[in-house]
């Protein structure tokens, strides 16, 4: 009961944080249109860090064995987020305003409203067939897209990060060494193709897993 209640508080407040932003986004779009693009880092950025960090909390969940998600997913999932959100643009005020950062940040709040809806319904043992399908199944068209707006965010950053050279470190002599932190971006830009393949293949598993106990259930009631 403690743990499950634990569970349902954080799906609650994850719930209300992008339910917010998700907000926060259409009615800025609806009042003042393409303007609103520019500068929705600025105005949903702190809560959607928040978010974010907080979400490290689910890596913690798997280990201690109370969620039951797999873990090598749910940790490039997480990952991939706070690379891109912290690292990428929160270190560069030049791709905060980006129309990129607008897409990125609705792609992620669809899909988390959506998720952390199911996720709190099905701790009370409530599932809905259309819910269970859309969370299942939406993430599986929406992931992709996801991938390429953070690959195309690291892309756009790449210029800021050469010239001024954030990150990128030069040891003095007698080690002589150096890193160049665009060179780093460039190779995350592999990985993350290549975590979508891995995270696609659990999605696909987890829905019809899923589905298919849903439909089992709703044929015996």
């Amino acid at each position: 009961f403690t743990v499950n209640t634990y569970l349902f508080v954080y799906d609650l407040i994850q719930f209300c944080g992008h339910s917010w932003i998700f907000t926060n986004m259409i009615i800025r779009f609806m009042s003042f249109g393409k303007d609103s693009l520019a500068d929705t880092f600025y105005s949903i950025g702190l809560v959607m860090r928040l978010c974010q960090l907080l979400s490290v909390l689910e890596i913690l969940h798997i280990l201690a064995g109370i969620d039951k998600s797999r873990l090598f997913p749910r940790f490039l999932q997480i990952t991939e987020r706070i690379v891109v959100l912290f690292v990428v643009i929160n270190s560069q005020e030049e791709v905060q305003g980006k129309y990129v950062v607008c897409v990125l940040f609705f792609l992620w709040n669809l899909l988390d409203v959506i998720r952390y809806t199911y996720n709190m319904l099905a701790r009370t043992g409530i599932y809905y067939l259309p819910l269970t399908w859309l969370n299942f199944s939406l993430c599986i068209l929406l992931y992709p897209l996801s991938v390429l707006a953070k690959a195309f965010a690291i892309c756009v950053s790449l210029p800021y990060f050469e010239s001024l050279g954030t990150y990128s470190i030069k040891l003095p002599f007698p080690f002589a060494f150096s890193i160049y932190f665009p060179y780093i971006l460039k190779g995350y830009l592999l990985v993350l193709f290549i975590g979508m393949y891995f995270i696609i293949q659990n999605l696909f598993s987890e829905r019809k897993a899923h589905l298919a106990t849903r439909n089992v259930k709703k044929k015996q009631s």
